[in-house]
């Protein structure tokens, strides 16, 4: 068994494409100010193939990081890779009307969230396609559905009303800047022993398969702790660079780096 002790969620980049433009997110900045760095695309399924051998059962898998993973040509294929674990993604939902996507999902998801944002000028739209969605999916199925409420959502009763019919969950947080985790509408949550929770539980794997130890927003690539290309999930888990960051976040120096410097979020989200 590899040594992946504490270890329990793996956030892997499908695509980096993207079919909404949402006015919160930094990718819209990024474009219009530094194009360079929007080489957008999918992961080739040669990594995905190497990820799943590494990865050990039970595990969380969210398919997702910047980019609207429903967009990834090789779905089904690439949730089918990791029986053992949990499987989850996030998606803005505009392709869920597509039969041809949900049957994906209901066979091998076990959680969906859909992410609803404040001042979306396709709300309505998203609503009805999640009519559409819950046409085709028999509520015992799985996935179980999430509603992430994202700021202040209006006609957000609605959203309540749909996932107490459909036994779905609703989650709130609150909003921050879209560059970073950083200038949020309210306190964030610290848990009390002080630490970063997605530090000491988390890796990410971006599409060309970087790996790095949280999911914040980082287009300069900081706290890079090296490519599945070139080393096993183990080494980069267990690596000098990853306990080093550890020690200073023990020491409550989180200005240890550029990325952490300019974070707030401490791997607990807060609710609306």
């Amino acid at each position: 068994m590899n040594n992946l002790n504490g270890l329990s969620v793996v956030n892997i980049e499908l695509t980096s494409r993207c079919n909404k433009e949402c006015w919160m997110c930094g990718r819209r900045k990024l474009e219009k100010d530094y194009p360079e760095l929007c080489n957008w695309g999918d992961i080739e399924f040669s990594l995905l193939e190497k990820i799943a051998k590494e990865i050990p059962p039970n595990i969380i898998i969210q398919f997702h990081n910047n980019g609207e993973p429903l967009l990834y040509p090789r779905l089904k294929e690439a949730l089918a890779l990791f029986p053992n674990n949990i499987k989850c993604l996030n998606t803005n939902g505009k392709l869920l009307r597509s039969g041809g996507i949900v049957m994906p999902l209901i066979r091998y998801l076990d959680t969906l969230t859909i992410s609803v944002i404040e001042n979306d000028p396709e709300a309505d739209e998203q609503f009805k396609s999640m009519f559409s969605f819950f046409g085709l999916k028999d509520f015992q199925q799985p996935p179980l559905v999430i509603f992430r409420l994202l700021g202040d959502v209006k006609n957000k009763e609605r959203w309540y009303d749909m996932a107490k019919i459909h036994n779905c969950l609703v989650a709130t947080r609150v909003l921050h800047n879209p560059m970073g985790s950083f200038d949020y509408e309210k306190k964030v949550t610290i848990p009390e022993h002080g630490i970063c929770l997605d530090l000491l539980t988390h890796l990410v794997i971006d599409r060309f398969g970087d790996v790095y130890p949280c999911v914040r927003f980082n287009p300069n690539k900081i706290n890079k702790l090296g490519n599945v290309k070139d080393n096993t999930l183990e080494q980069m888990w267990n690596s000098q660079f990853r306990m080093s960051l550890i020690d200073e976040h023990i020491k409550g120096n989180r200005k240890c780096n550029e990325l952490c410097a300019n974070c707030d979020f401490y791997g607990c989200p807060t609710g609306n």
